[in-house]
């Protein structure tokens, strides 16, 4: 645990393979394994690297019939459950468990089910992917060999090496355990290197030295047989940490796991988003444009949009600070969070804010509604009273988004509860469309006809994603500069 911190230019790694080999390699062995890859999201932000691509909001099992069936090789199931208690958590992910048992029994098509979650290891986890192996091995009579851990996110900064994870900021590689992530109110942890992260959020079920690691040098020598005869010991759901710093370390990876799983392995992923679009076979292209995102901006009439930050990290907050003082067509709102401590205080607030951005939107104006940047604690420290208080703030600020009454001409939403709460319970999506990225890691949707605003362009802006000129430059976009 005394890992440092280092320049990004200092980081000296093995040379990468050579590109077109290793996506030959990774097509060879795709085409071994017919599976749709279900992905469950803990919070609306795990698609910020793939496109066209739907994402349902629930998961009855009719739903799960249809993600299935339906053409492409992704489907993602949002869960929000990072907004979750523990036993909210374990009660959904039971559920889905059973549905998608049934699913796959009424369709007759197999899976593999990413649990995707945050690239800075916050989440539920173990519970999770825990649940799922124990109703999914139950119902569907199959045995999860292993869990593949892999938090890696090149859009985020996040690299993994030495088994050590490391988030970009500025020049510098900081291990994620000396992170403001790690000191999070709910989820925190004090292990980088991922192998004792592992024993450390499992309570020691799973030791260290029991991980199985895939380093680096593996990846880039390219060792495939090596890696995949790793995957094929691994048993009675093994823990397996993988190393990755580019792409590639991930392409080369998901080429030994398709062998291992068209020889007969299982195994249940929790990882960030950057596995999730290789295994989906989803190639990159370019940022989208205003008018991909917005159409009919030109023609709104001089409405103003509409943008709602919840996330309380540093990160955002300068993100915030810069968008405020830089874009001169917003209106910054804030909501007093303060009111969660007085009876009634948060729906006079709630009644307050939108008033107030409602007005701003039909003057043509963009209105910025933000949570005060005081972080508010329950004095008892409770995790579960703290994620309470989290979630029932987040609940009043993004019904903003439900109550406002004018179509803004954009929405963009900052932070992984808030975005979760503006799509399912302020504007109702069941089914999305994902368009694509506006800005690295930050994703974009359509929403479904049966929405409050059917067809809007939904930017969900991950609360720890971007430097301190992303949130601005986005809203640059949307706004036309």
């Amino acid at each position: 645990m005394n890992e440092k911190s280092i320049p990004r230019s200092a980081l000296h790694l093995p040379p990468l393979p050579d590109e077109t080999a290793v996506r030959e390699a990774l097509a060879r062995a795709r085409a071994l394994v017919d599976r749709k890859i279900l992905v469950l999201d803990d919070d609306p932000t795990g698609i910020q690297t793939v496109y066209d691509v739907p994402v349902y909001t629930d998961w009855s099992q009719k739903t799960l019939c249809r993600a299935l069936c339906e053409a492409g090789s992704l489907a993602f199931i949002l869960t929000n459950s990072r907004g979750l208690t523990a036993p909210e958590t374990a009660a959904v992910h039971t559920e889905i468990a059973r549905h998608l048992a049934a699913a796959a029994e009424e369709t007759g098509r197999r899976f593999l089910l990413v649990s995707r979650s945050d690239s800075t290891l916050r989440g539920h986890y173990p519970l999770e992917t825990s649940v799922l192996r124990r109703e999914l091995e139950a119902r569907l009579g199959c045995r999860y060999d292993g869990e593949i851990l892999m938090p890696y996110f090149r859009e985020g900064g996040r690299l993994t090496v030495g088994n050590v994870h490391y988030v970009e900021t500025g020049e510098l590689l900081v291990p994620a355990g000396q992170t403001e992530f790690a000191r999070d109110t709910t989820f925190a942890y004090t292990s980088s290197d991922l192998t004792e992260w592992c024993a450390e959020r499992t309570g020691g079920a799973y030791p260290a030295e029991s991980v199985v690691t895939v380093s680096l040098e593996e990846l880039r020598a390219p060792d495939y047989d090596g890696i995949t005869r790793k995957l094929l010991s691994v048993h009675d759901f093994g823990k397996v940490v993988v190393n990755a710093a580019d792409d590639r370390d991930v392409e080369v990876f998901a080429a030994a796991l398709f062998r291992a799983v068209a020889g007969g392995r299982e195994f249940m992923f929790r990882c960030a988003a950057g596995l999730v679009r290789v295994l989906g076979g989803v190639e990159r292209r370019s940022l989208l444009t205003r008018s991909q995102i917005c159409p009919d901006c030109p023609g709104r009439g001089g409405v103003g949009g509409l943008v709602i930050v919840g996330s309380h990290v540093e990160k955002t907050t300068r993100q915030l600070q810069c968008l405020l003082e830089n874009v001169p067509e917003t209106e910054g709102i804030c909501f007093d969070a303060s009111g969660a401590l007085r009876p009634g205080g948060l729906a006079a607030e709630e009644n307050r804010v939108t008033l107030a951005a409602e007005a701003a939107v039909r003057a043509g104006r963009t209105a910025v509604v933000y949570t005060s940047r005081k972080v508010l604690r329950v004095d008892s420290g409770s995790s579960e009273e703290n994620l309470d208080l989290s979630v029932r703030i987040s609940g009043a600020v993004t019904a903003v988004a439900a109550h406002i009454g004018v179509r803004p001409t954009f929405l963009v939403a900052k932070g992984g509860i808030t975005s979760s709460d503006v799509g399912i319970k302020a504007l109702g999506v069941r089914r999305a469309w994902v368009l694509g990225q506006i800005a690295p890691g930050v994703p974009v949707w359509r929403t479904g006809e049966e929405s409050r605003f059917p067809g809007l362009g939904y930017v969900i802006f991950p609360g720890n994603v971007g430097d301190v000129q992303t949130l601005k430059d986005v809203v640059s976009v949307l706004l036309g500069h």
